[in-house]
């Protein structure tokens, strides 16, 4: 039998032109348009961006999905779980960064001594990106995880308050693990819940995760108005008056959100 000549070799390579890129390389356009957004974006947005064909990008974000690197969240996508770890959390889903955030976090801790938390959504949970702990705190089930669940902490239901791809996710559900003996377990009793915290924008919880542990938060709004994270306090369920604290955390997050609003979307994403 004759040896193939390097001319008949050749064209078993793939040598599909760079100006037709291949699944992997619109896999990567559609994850970087998700990175660089603070909303959920639609399939029709995402094929703006990305130029792909509806079917094609259906057919990815299908598989991107079952990969955890994308999720769904209503008609929307966002990075997956698997994504956000992959790319460290703090800088994919905390626009404003550490520089801009964190002394009002040290102003909030200076003011109430209690434990500071800054939180984000992350796959139907509160992920805790930034913590200051007070001196006399009561350990929490988050205290290991950084993370908790949505519909029982006051970080989280200030999240889902205002976030309404996130509620529509969650609520889907229909019921809710109960944590404690005072957790909202129901879809009715967490829907007249969230319509109080859109009402006076305060979050609370009082032992609803952790006995012995009450929670004060309120959201923070990135420069295009929407919720991007949630700025909360957690004490001793009797070391405070909850009112007293939810004066001081709105304060903080209503500063935060003015700060965030000065600044330019390319700072937002890029500053350090």
């Amino acid at each position: 039998m004759p040896t193939p000549t390097a001319r008949q070799v050749q064209p078993l390579i793939d040598e599909r032109p760079a100006s037709h890129p291949g699944s992997l390389e619109r896999g990567i356009d559609i994850l970087l348009a998700l990175g660089a957004a603070s909303r959920p974006l639609s399939l029709s947005e995402l094929c703006r961006s990305t130029r792909l064909p509806k079917s094609t990008a259906h057919r990815i974000l299908g598989v991107l999905c079952s990969r955890e690197l994308a999720r769904r969240v209503g008609n929307g996508y966002l990075p997956g779980e698997l994504l956000e770890s992959m790319a460290g959390i703090t800088r994919a889903r905390v626009p404003g960064t550490r520089r801009m955030v964190l002394p009002y976090l040290l102003y909030l801790y200076e003011t109430t001594r209690q434990t500071v938390n800054l939180a984000v959504p992350a796959n139907l949970e509160a992920r805790y990106v930034e913590r200051l702990y007070g001196h006399n705190r009561v350990s929490s089930r988050s205290d290991c995880l950084d993370r908790a669940p949505l519909h029982c902490t006051a970080t989280g239901k200030a999240l889902l308050a205002f976030d309404p791809g996130l509620r529509q996710e969650l609520l889907a559900r229909g019921s809710f693990e109960r944590m404690t003996h005072r957790t909202i377990t129901t879809l009715a009793g967490l829907e007249r819940e969230l319509a109080q915290i859109r009402r006076h924008g305060v979050a609370y919880a009082l032992e609803e995760y952790t006995e012995g542990v009450a929670c004060v938060a309120a959201p923070v709004f990135g420069p295009d108005g929407r919720i991007c994270m949630s700025l909360g306090v957690s004490t001793p369920a009797t070391a405070a008056p909850l009112a007293k604290l939810g004066i001081s955390v709105r304060g903080a997050a209503q500063a935060i959100s003015a700060a965030l609003v000065g600044t330019s979307r390319s700072d937002y994403w890029n500053a350090p």
